[in-house]
Protein backbone atom coordinates (compact mmCIF):
# COMPACT_ATOMS: atom_id res chain seq x y z
CA UNK A 1 0.00 0.00 0.00
CA UNK A 2 1.57 3.25 -1.09
CA UNK A 3 1.13 6.19 1.24
CA UNK A 4 1.62 9.89 0.61
CA UNK A 5 0.68 12.02 3.59
CA UNK A 6 1.73 15.15 5.37
CA UNK A 7 2.22 15.21 9.11
CA UNK A 8 2.15 17.91 11.74
CA UNK A 9 4.32 18.62 14.75
CA UNK A 10 7.64 17.76 13.11
CA UNK A 11 9.30 21.13 13.44
CA UNK A 12 8.56 21.42 17.15
CA UNK A 13 9.90 17.92 17.65
CA UNK A 14 13.29 18.84 16.18
CA UNK A 15 12.73 16.96 12.92
CA UNK A 16 12.27 18.35 9.40
CA UNK A 17 8.69 19.50 8.89
CA UNK A 18 7.07 17.51 6.05
CA UNK A 19 4.16 19.92 6.02
CA UNK A 20 6.34 22.82 4.88
CA UNK A 21 5.68 23.02 1.13
CA UNK A 22 9.11 22.33 -0.38
CA UNK A 23 9.78 19.05 1.44
CA UNK A 24 6.39 17.66 0.46
CA UNK A 25 6.14 19.01 -3.08
CA UNK A 26 9.68 18.23 -4.22
CA UNK A 27 10.34 15.22 -1.98
CA UNK A 28 14.05 15.25 -2.84
CA UNK A 29 17.11 14.15 -0.97
CA UNK A 30 18.66 17.60 -1.39
CA UNK A 31 15.82 19.25 0.53
CA UNK A 32 15.97 16.62 3.24
CA UNK A 33 19.74 16.97 3.63
CA UNK A 34 19.40 20.73 3.88
CA UNK A 35 17.05 20.36 6.83
CA UNK A 36 18.94 17.56 8.57
CA UNK A 37 22.13 19.61 8.58
CA UNK A 38 20.37 22.23 10.68
CA UNK A 39 20.00 19.78 13.57
CA UNK A 40 22.48 20.09 16.47
CA UNK A 41 25.68 18.04 16.00
CA UNK A 42 25.41 14.67 17.73
CA UNK A 43 28.65 15.30 19.59
CA UNK A 44 27.05 18.35 21.25
CA UNK A 45 24.29 16.25 22.85
CA UNK A 46 24.35 14.11 25.97
CA UNK A 47 23.07 10.55 25.89
CA UNK A 48 19.86 11.72 27.52
CA UNK A 49 19.41 14.43 24.90
CA UNK A 50 20.07 11.98 22.07
CA UNK A 51 17.46 9.64 23.49
CA UNK A 52 14.93 12.44 23.90
CA UNK A 53 15.53 13.65 20.34
CA UNK A 54 14.92 10.16 18.98
CA UNK A 55 11.79 9.70 21.09
CA UNK A 56 10.18 12.80 19.57
CA UNK A 57 9.93 11.02 16.22
CA UNK A 58 6.55 9.59 17.21
CA UNK A 59 5.30 13.18 17.42
CA UNK A 60 6.84 14.16 14.09
CA UNK A 61 5.51 11.07 12.34
CA UNK A 62 2.25 9.99 14.03
CA UNK A 63 0.33 6.90 13.07
CA UNK A 64 -2.63 7.19 10.78
CA UNK A 65 -6.06 5.83 11.61
CA UNK A 66 -5.65 2.67 9.58
CA UNK A 67 -3.13 1.25 12.08
CA UNK A 68 -4.14 0.10 15.57
CA UNK A 69 -1.50 0.47 18.28
CA UNK A 70 -1.32 -1.94 21.21
CA UNK A 71 1.38 -1.29 23.83
CA UNK A 72 2.81 -4.15 25.91
CA UNK A 73 4.61 -2.62 28.88
CA UNK A 74 4.52 -5.54 31.31
CA UNK A 75 5.54 -9.16 31.15
CA UNK A 76 8.57 -10.95 29.79
CA UNK A 77 8.34 -9.19 26.40
CA UNK A 78 7.76 -5.47 26.01
CA UNK A 79 7.03 -3.59 22.84
CA UNK A 80 4.28 -2.45 20.52
CA UNK A 81 1.89 -4.25 18.23
CA UNK A 82 1.10 -2.33 15.04
CA UNK A 83 -2.01 -3.75 13.42
CA UNK A 84 -3.05 -2.43 10.00
CA UNK A 85 -6.67 -2.98 9.04
CA UNK A 86 -7.04 -6.23 7.12
CA UNK A 87 -3.51 -7.43 7.89
CA UNK A 88 -2.60 -11.06 7.33
CA UNK A 89 -1.44 -13.42 10.07
CA UNK A 90 2.22 -12.83 9.16
CA UNK A 91 4.32 -10.80 11.63
CA UNK A 92 7.31 -8.52 11.22
CA UNK A 93 9.42 -8.68 14.36
CA UNK A 94 11.04 -5.26 14.12
CA UNK A 95 14.31 -4.45 15.90
CA UNK A 96 14.91 -0.72 16.04
CA UNK A 97 18.17 1.07 15.43
CA UNK A 98 20.04 3.52 17.64
CA UNK A 99 23.47 2.04 18.21
CA UNK A 100 22.16 -0.20 21.01
CA UNK A 101 22.03 2.86 23.31
CA UNK A 102 19.13 4.99 22.01
CA UNK A 103 15.82 4.33 20.27
CA UNK A 104 12.63 2.51 21.20
CA UNK A 105 9.38 1.23 19.69
CA UNK A 106 8.10 4.81 19.90
CA UNK A 107 10.97 6.27 17.90
CA UNK A 108 10.52 3.66 15.17
CA UNK A 109 6.77 3.32 15.34
CA UNK A 110 6.16 5.06 12.02
CA UNK A 111 8.82 3.06 10.17
CA UNK A 112 7.61 -0.33 11.41
CA UNK A 113 4.01 0.70 10.67
CA UNK A 114 4.91 1.82 7.14
CA UNK A 115 6.55 -1.56 6.47
CA UNK A 116 3.57 -3.44 7.90
CA UNK A 117 1.16 -1.36 5.81
CA UNK A 118 3.12 -1.91 2.62
CA UNK A 119 3.38 -5.65 3.26
CA UNK A 120 -0.15 -6.10 4.62
CA UNK A 121 1.17 -7.79 7.77
CA UNK A 122 1.24 -7.15 11.50
CA UNK A 123 4.36 -5.78 13.18
CA UNK A 124 5.73 -6.15 16.67
CA UNK A 125 8.45 -3.64 17.59
CA UNK A 126 10.55 -4.95 20.45
CA UNK A 127 11.48 -2.74 23.38
CA UNK A 128 14.85 -4.37 24.02
CA UNK A 129 17.13 -3.21 26.81
CA UNK A 130 19.69 -0.51 26.01
CA UNK A 131 23.33 0.01 26.90
CA UNK A 132 25.17 1.24 28.85
CA UNK A 133 22.64 0.39 31.57
CA UNK A 134 22.18 -3.04 29.98
CA UNK A 135 25.28 -3.91 27.95
CA UNK A 136 25.80 -6.86 25.61
CA UNK A 137 24.23 -9.40 25.39
CA UNK A 138 21.00 -7.85 26.74
CA UNK A 139 19.61 -6.80 23.34
CA UNK A 140 20.36 -10.18 21.79
CA UNK A 141 18.86 -12.07 24.71
CA UNK A 142 15.69 -9.95 24.49
CA UNK A 143 15.35 -10.55 20.76
CA UNK A 144 15.62 -14.32 21.17
CA UNK A 145 13.06 -14.25 23.99
CA UNK A 146 10.70 -12.20 21.82
CA UNK A 147 10.94 -14.68 18.96
CA UNK A 148 10.26 -17.59 21.30
CA UNK A 149 7.31 -15.65 22.73
CA UNK A 150 5.81 -15.06 19.29
CA UNK A 151 5.91 -18.79 18.58
CA UNK A 152 4.90 -20.15 21.98
CA UNK A 153 2.56 -17.53 23.42
CA UNK A 154 1.23 -15.78 20.33
CA UNK A 155 0.99 -18.98 18.28
CA UNK A 156 2.69 -17.46 15.23
CA UNK A 157 4.22 -20.06 12.94
CA UNK A 158 7.95 -19.48 12.33
CA UNK A 159 7.34 -19.50 8.59
CA UNK A 160 4.99 -16.53 9.03
CA UNK A 161 7.60 -14.37 10.76
CA UNK A 162 10.09 -11.98 9.16
CA UNK A 163 12.83 -10.37 11.25
CA UNK A 164 13.56 -6.78 10.20
CA UNK A 165 15.62 -3.95 11.61
CA UNK A 166 17.67 -0.88 10.82
CA UNK A 167 21.22 0.14 11.70
CA UNK A 168 22.11 -1.61 14.98
CA UNK A 169 18.74 -3.34 14.67
CA UNK A 170 19.79 -4.62 11.25
CA UNK A 171 22.86 -6.20 12.80
CA UNK A 172 20.70 -7.54 15.61
CA UNK A 173 18.49 -9.26 13.03
CA UNK A 174 21.52 -11.25 11.90
CA UNK A 175 22.89 -12.13 15.33
CA UNK A 176 19.39 -13.17 16.39
CA UNK A 177 19.06 -15.46 13.39
CA UNK A 178 22.42 -17.06 14.23
CA UNK A 179 21.39 -17.48 17.89
CA UNK A 180 18.11 -19.10 16.85
CA UNK A 181 19.97 -21.49 14.57
CA UNK A 182 22.43 -22.36 17.32
CA UNK A 183 19.53 -23.04 19.70
CA UNK A 184 17.98 -25.44 17.21
CA UNK A 185 14.83 -23.37 16.82
CA UNK A 186 12.85 -23.24 13.57
CA UNK A 187 13.94 -20.13 11.69
CA UNK A 188 11.69 -17.36 10.35
CA UNK A 189 10.91 -16.93 6.68
CA UNK A 190 13.44 -14.16 6.07
CA UNK A 191 15.54 -11.33 7.42
CA UNK A 192 15.51 -7.68 6.33
CA UNK A 193 18.54 -5.54 7.18
CA UNK A 194 18.31 -1.79 6.54
CA UNK A 195 21.68 0.02 6.67
CA UNK A 196 22.91 -2.70 9.06
CA UNK A 197 25.75 -2.16 11.51
CA UNK A 198 27.61 -5.45 11.23
CA UNK A 199 31.11 -4.55 12.48
CA UNK A 200 31.21 -2.72 15.82
CA UNK A 201 34.99 -2.40 15.51
CA UNK A 202 34.30 0.10 12.69
CA UNK A 203 37.29 -1.25 10.81
CA UNK A 204 35.97 -1.09 7.25
CA UNK A 205 37.08 1.68 4.86
CA UNK A 206 33.74 3.49 4.64
CA UNK A 207 33.77 3.87 8.44
CA UNK A 208 37.14 5.66 8.45
CA UNK A 209 36.59 9.08 10.09
CA UNK A 210 39.10 10.57 7.62
CA UNK A 211 36.95 9.53 4.68
CA UNK A 212 34.62 12.27 3.39
CA UNK A 213 30.94 11.57 4.05
CA UNK A 214 27.85 13.21 2.63
CA UNK A 215 25.62 11.56 5.22
CA UNK A 216 24.79 13.78 8.22
CA UNK A 217 23.17 10.99 10.24
CA UNK A 218 26.25 9.08 11.43
CA UNK A 219 28.98 10.74 13.43
CA UNK A 220 32.05 8.51 13.56
CA UNK A 221 32.97 9.50 17.12
CA UNK A 222 29.43 8.86 18.37
CA UNK A 223 29.30 5.53 16.56
CA UNK A 224 32.50 4.35 18.24
CA UNK A 225 31.30 5.60 21.63
CA UNK A 226 28.10 3.59 21.19
CA UNK A 227 30.12 0.47 20.36
CA UNK A 228 32.19 0.80 23.54
CA UNK A 229 29.11 1.58 25.64
CA UNK A 230 27.57 -1.64 24.39
CA UNK A 231 30.59 -3.90 24.72
CA UNK A 232 32.68 -2.44 27.54
CA UNK A 233 35.92 -4.44 27.63
CA UNK A 234 34.60 -7.20 25.38
CA UNK A 235 35.88 -7.63 21.84
CA UNK A 236 34.07 -5.42 19.35
CA UNK A 237 34.45 -8.27 16.85
CA UNK A 238 32.51 -10.75 18.94
CA UNK A 239 30.32 -12.45 16.30
CA UNK A 240 27.35 -12.30 18.67
CA UNK A 241 27.28 -8.52 18.16
CA UNK A 242 29.28 -8.08 14.94
CA UNK A 243 27.68 -10.58 12.56
CA UNK A 244 30.21 -9.83 9.83
CA UNK A 245 32.45 -12.27 11.74
CA UNK A 246 29.74 -14.88 12.40
CA UNK A 247 29.08 -18.24 10.79
CA UNK A 248 26.08 -17.39 8.62
CA UNK A 249 25.41 -20.82 7.18
CA UNK A 250 21.82 -22.02 7.16
CA UNK A 251 20.16 -18.63 7.57
CA UNK A 252 16.92 -17.80 5.72
CA UNK A 253 16.88 -15.42 2.72
CA UNK A 254 18.17 -11.92 3.43
CA UNK A 255 17.43 -8.51 1.96
CA UNK A 256 20.14 -5.95 2.67
CA UNK A 257 19.50 -2.31 1.76
CA UNK A 258 22.07 0.44 2.23
CA UNK A 259 22.81 3.95 1.01
CA UNK A 260 25.73 4.23 -1.37
CA UNK A 261 27.52 6.99 0.48
CA UNK A 262 26.84 6.20 4.12
CA UNK A 263 29.42 5.16 6.71
CA UNK A 264 27.93 1.64 6.95
CA UNK A 265 27.90 0.88 3.24
CA UNK A 266 30.88 -1.48 3.60
CA UNK A 267 29.21 -3.17 6.59
CA UNK A 268 26.33 -4.04 4.27
CA UNK A 269 28.42 -5.00 1.26
CA UNK A 270 30.78 -7.24 3.19
CA UNK A 271 27.91 -8.82 5.08
CA UNK A 272 26.08 -9.60 1.83
CA UNK A 273 29.25 -11.12 0.41
CA UNK A 274 29.87 -13.23 3.51
CA UNK A 275 26.26 -14.43 3.59
CA UNK A 276 26.31 -15.35 -0.10
CA UNK A 277 29.57 -17.24 0.33
CA UNK A 278 27.93 -19.11 3.22
CA UNK A 279 25.16 -20.26 0.88
CA UNK A 280 22.50 -17.81 2.08
CA UNK A 281 20.20 -16.42 -0.61
CA UNK A 282 21.06 -12.74 -0.26
CA UNK A 283 19.75 -9.68 -2.09
CA UNK A 284 21.89 -6.55 -1.75
CA UNK A 285 20.52 -3.18 -2.78
CA UNK A 286 22.84 -0.16 -2.76
CA UNK A 287 20.79 3.01 -3.23
CA UNK A 288 22.83 5.94 -4.62
CA UNK A 289 22.50 9.43 -3.14
CA UNK A 290 20.51 8.23 -0.14
CA UNK A 291 21.37 8.55 3.55
CA UNK A 292 21.47 6.17 6.50
CA UNK A 293 18.03 4.52 6.93
CA UNK A 294 16.37 6.83 4.41
CA UNK A 295 13.21 4.73 4.83
CA UNK A 296 12.65 6.74 8.04
CA UNK A 297 11.71 9.75 5.88
CA UNK A 298 9.35 7.93 3.51
CA UNK A 299 6.62 10.49 4.11
CA UNK A 300 8.79 13.25 2.67
CA UNK A 301 11.11 11.29 0.37
CA UNK A 302 9.98 9.25 -2.64
CA UNK A 303 12.94 6.89 -2.43
CA UNK A 304 12.08 6.12 1.17
CA UNK A 305 8.64 4.87 0.17
CA UNK A 306 10.10 3.01 -2.81
CA UNK A 307 12.58 1.21 -0.56
CA UNK A 308 9.79 0.22 1.83
CA UNK A 309 7.79 -1.16 -1.08
CA UNK A 310 10.85 -3.20 -2.11
CA UNK A 311 10.95 -4.60 1.43
CA UNK A 312 7.28 -5.56 1.09
CA UNK A 313 7.90 -7.30 -2.25
CA UNK A 314 10.79 -9.25 -0.77
CA UNK A 315 8.70 -10.26 2.23
CA UNK A 316 5.83 -11.45 0.04
CA UNK A 317 8.21 -13.62 -1.98
CA UNK A 318 9.92 -15.07 1.08
CA UNK A 319 6.65 -15.83 2.87
CA UNK A 320 5.21 -17.44 -0.26
CA UNK A 321 8.30 -19.60 -0.81
CA UNK A 322 8.28 -20.71 2.80
CA UNK A 323 4.59 -21.63 2.59
CA UNK A 324 5.24 -23.67 -0.55
CA UNK A 325 8.19 -25.44 1.08
CA UNK A 326 6.33 -26.10 4.34
CA UNK A 327 2.58 -26.19 3.59
CA UNK A 328 1.77 -27.66 6.99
Amino acid sequence: MSRRSSTTGAASAGWPDPASGSAVSERTIAKLLERLRRLPPQTSLTLGQLRAQYERAHVAFPLEGEVTLQVLDTGPVRGEWLLPAGASDAVVLYLHGGGYVIGSPRSHRHLAADIALAAGTRAFTLDYRLAPEHPFPAALDDAVVAYRWLIASQRVKPGRIVLAGDSAGGGLVLTTLVALREAGLPLPAAGVCISPWTDLSCSLPACDPQRPSHDPLIDHAVLRAMAHATMGRRSLRDPRVSPLFADLRGLPPLLVQVAGGEALVDDARQLALAASEAGVHTTLEVWPRMIHVWHWYARMLDEGQQAIERVAQFMHGALRQRAEADPA
